[in-house]
């Protein structure tokens, strides 16, 4: 028995093709392998990034582009040292655990050439001579027992010193050669947070538990 195929009327074929035709041109518009091109909410809790730097450093007196971190073997941040040098300037410190060798960072405005540089002081140390090396791009600089690497950059210098006896010269080149602008989350280490957590009331033992607390001037009989 032969049987005969059915056959779709011409107005009822036309709306399916159109149908088909445009579900297959949004898929193949859509990246292969995912779902939606939108971006997933997480990425907006990552850590604070360029604009984070900006607040923190500003709450604390500080140009945002003078914010430096650097790293050197051994050694981890004081972050209590963390702080403003000069008007605007930034100043970080780094301690050796085993020998408590500083490793001092810091940047400021201004500049240094083969004339200024005998003119300013290492470490802050003024009336001191200063000698001073060319070593690359910076300058290798030694006066009132320290040492340190200055690094010229666009309207400010970096500086990494330390003294003398205490951290060796490799050492302290290899820590100014590191020195960079914080990324994320080095900004979260370095800087303290803009709004720092309130502090709880301190709670005193030498109070009664009634009253006011106020000074007894009771005068007994007879004065």
């Amino acid at each position: 028995m032969i049987r005969h195929a059915r056959v779709l009327p011409v107005l009822l074929l036309a709306p399916l093709l159109l149908t088909a035709c445009g579900s297959e041109k949004a898929d193949a518009g859509a990246p292969s392998g995912s779902a939606s091109a939108t971006v997933p909410e997480e990425t907006a809790a990552e850590a604070p990034g360029e604009g984070e730097l900006t607040v923190r450093a500003e709450a604390m007196g500080v140009a945002p582009e003078l914010v430096y971190v650097t790293e050197a073997p051994g050694f981890t941040l004081a972050r209590q040292s963390v702080g403003v040098l000069g008007d605007d300037g930034f100043s970080a410190t780094w301690v050796d655990g085993d020998t408590n060798a500083l490793l001092r960072l810091a940047v400021d405005r201004g500049t240094i050439t083969a004339d200024t540089c005998p003119e300013q002081p290492v470490g802050d140390m003024s009336g001191e001579h200063t000698t001073c090396e060319r070593d690359g791009d910076a300058w290798y600089r030694t006066g009132a027992g320290r040492h340190e690497y200055a690094l010229p950059e666009k309207g400010h210098v970096v500086r990494v010193s330390a003294e003398t006896d205490a951290v060796p010269r490799d050492v302290l080149r290899a820590a100014a050669l590191a020195a960079h602008r914080p990324d994320a989350a080095e900004t979260d280490r370095l800087l303290p947070s803009a709004d720092p957590a309130p502090a709880s009331p301190v709670e005193r033992g030498d109070l009664p538990r009634y009253g006011d607390g106020a000074p007894d001037n009771h005068v007994d009989v007879g004065g």
